[in-house]
């Protein structure tokens, strides 16, 4: 289980969730970990070139405090979730790609998404490529 690869399907689109799966990647990388991440649904919407450096807004759990704090670390100097996967891919290691299914439903064509994205593929390759690695769902 050591060399297998963390994969993470990004389901939800807001801000703090994205967030917390750009860090989680990142650390991974950064310990020489492989990564997946599949794009699913408001996931993949978030890494739409024309929306992948706008607000999102929070979880409905952030509530206003959790919008405040949000902020507040933004304006402290905290990167926003894409910039961090930025520099996580620098580093090498991390591969995203989007749901062929959620491209169809959300009607995304591969030219509408960010060069974050590194490609479309279907559940089966997914898994195929997650091999015995553990799978995070945020």
């Amino acid at each position: 289980m050591e060399d297998e690869p963390l994969n993470i399907v990004l389901f939800s689109g807001t801000e703090d969730r994205l967030q917390a799966a750009a860090v989680m990647a990142s650390g991974a990388v950064a310990l020489g970990k492989k990564v997946n991440i599949f794009l699913q649904y408001w996931g993949l919407e978030a890494f739409r070139k024309d929306k992948v450096s706008t607000s999102l807004g929070l979880a409905p759990e952030a509530g206003a405090r959790g919008a405040t704090l949000v902020a507040e670390a933004a304006k402290a100097g905290q990167q926003p979730w894409h910039a961090t996967l930025r520099v996580a891919k620098e580093l090498g290691g991390i591969d995203i790609q989007a749901c062929s299914l959620s491209m169809d439903v959300l009607k995304i064509e591969e030219e509408d998404l960010d060069p974050l994205v590194d490609g479309v593929e279907g559940v089966t390759a997914f898994y195929l490529n997650a091999g015995d690695g553990h799978i995070l769902f945020i």
